[in-house]
């Protein structure tokens, strides 16, 4: 159980969350924390939109694309009870970092 504990401390270190973004944004820009935060679901909410019920691609220069990938129906088997089952079409949504933020990461500290 410990192990476990430590694990997902491991885990939090490397993550950053949306408040924790809200937060660095704030301390940037001096922007009050209600309009900062409403600003970042906003921005969440039209990338969700515009992939769930448009359909389209979001494309942010010197960021990266967030994307609809296709999958075709195809046929899986359930092994442990030894049947066949169709998976059917669907759009899954996806992140495209563009060349300069793959770059960026990848640059030594």
């Amino acid at each position: 159980m410990q192990s476990q504990n430590n694990n997902k401390k491991k885990q939090q270190k490397n993550t950053m969350t949306k408040a924790e973004i809200v937060n660095s944004i704030v301390q940037r820009t001096g922007i009050g924390k209600n309009e900062v935060a409403a600003t970042v679901e906003a921005m969440m909410d039209e990338i969700r939109n515009s992939l769930a019920n448009k359909k389209e691609n979001v494309y942010l220069r010197g960021f990266g694309s967030f994307i609809l990938k296709h999958r075709a129906r195809k046929t899986a088997r359930n092994i442990s009870k030894n049947t066949t089952l169709v998976i059917e079409a669907h759009d899954l949504p996806a992140f495209k970092p563009c060349k300069s933020f793959i770059e960026k990461v990848q640059k030594p500290a």
